[in-house]
């Protein structure tokens, strides 16, 4: 449900920005906006394919970096570009290290999943 809402929001945004900010904004600005909404998209997408993973705690972690990523990253990038406040920026970073620790927990599942199943091959043979 919260990748559909997100995804969701990321169009309309994406949208906003094309449509509604393009004369409103300095171009440094809607670029600021529009890689928020690139983000938002990219993180939504492995939002959605870790909600369709077994639900392992490494895998819930990722998903949760994901969300709070999104929600740091591309929220603090919006609020920037519309408000023009600057120090905002600095909240920016925070969503890039949940982003970075989403994939890390998505790749950490992924090896323990794969060393797990190479430990039952060789167990069978």
């Amino acid at each position: 449900m919260i990748a559909a809402l997100s995804g969701l929001l990321a169009v309309a945004l994406g949208a906003f920005a094309s449509h509604g900010l393009k004369g409103m904004l300095e171009p440094y600005l809607l670029q600021v906006f529009q890689t928020g909404v690139q983000y938002q998209f990219y993180h939504t997408l492995a939002l959605l394919a870790v909600a369709l993973l077994p639900q392992r705690p490494a895998i819930r972690l990722a998903g949760w970096g994901f969300i709070s990523g999104i929600v740091l990253f591309s929220g603090s990038l919006y609020v920037l570009a519309l408000s023009g406040v600057h120090w905002l920026g600095a909240i920016t970073p925070l969503g890039g290290c949940a982003f970075l620790t989403g994939w890390g927990a998505l790749f950490w599942a992924a090896f323990k999943s794969d060393r797990n199943q190479i430990d039952a091959d060789s167990t069978q043979r």
